[in-house]
């Protein structure tokens, strides 16, 4: 599916970890994007991922919803709905949900790349468009 303008959750995979979900819902392959990619994190309450970086790519994350505590090149902080971290490419980054409920981020990758990087590991599993993940 390229050139969409409007994608909802449904016409994407999703990528499922061990500590939640992303839903790419804005990438070159689904609206044609060349610039940017955008999607949709969830993590798990007490999950996170391991410290990782972006060699080539700028990032941001928007908390939709719920808390954690981010780490950017060192130093960590206790984030929350309404607040923007802002990641520049090649540094080492990771995020916790240290609350009760989902931890809900967007995530936006410039230029576009990492996303493609994440499906290819090996605890990646790719459930198809139009499927719900399973939770264990």
């Amino acid at each position: 599916m390229t050139n969409t303008n409007y994608v909802g959750p449904e016409m994407v995979d999703t990528q499922q970890f061990d500590w939640g979900t992303l839903k790419w819902m804005c990438s070159p392959e689904v609206t044609g994007a060349e610039r940017f990619s955008a999607g949709v994190v969830q993590l798990e309450p007490g999950k996170g991922h391991e410290l990782h970086t972006h060699p080539d790519s700028e990032e941001i994350l928007y908390v939709v919803r719920g808390r954690g505590e981010q780490e950017v090149a060192g130093d960590t902080r206790e984030i929350a709905a309404g607040e923007m971290v802002y990641i520049p490419a090649g540094v080492e980054h990771g995020t916790v949900n240290t609350g009760w409920e989902t931890l809900t981020l967007l995530a936006v990758y410039a230029p576009p790349g990492p996303e493609e990087v994440l499906a290819e590991l090996p605890e990646c599993t790719i459930v198809p468009a139009g499927e719900l993940p399973t939770r264990d």
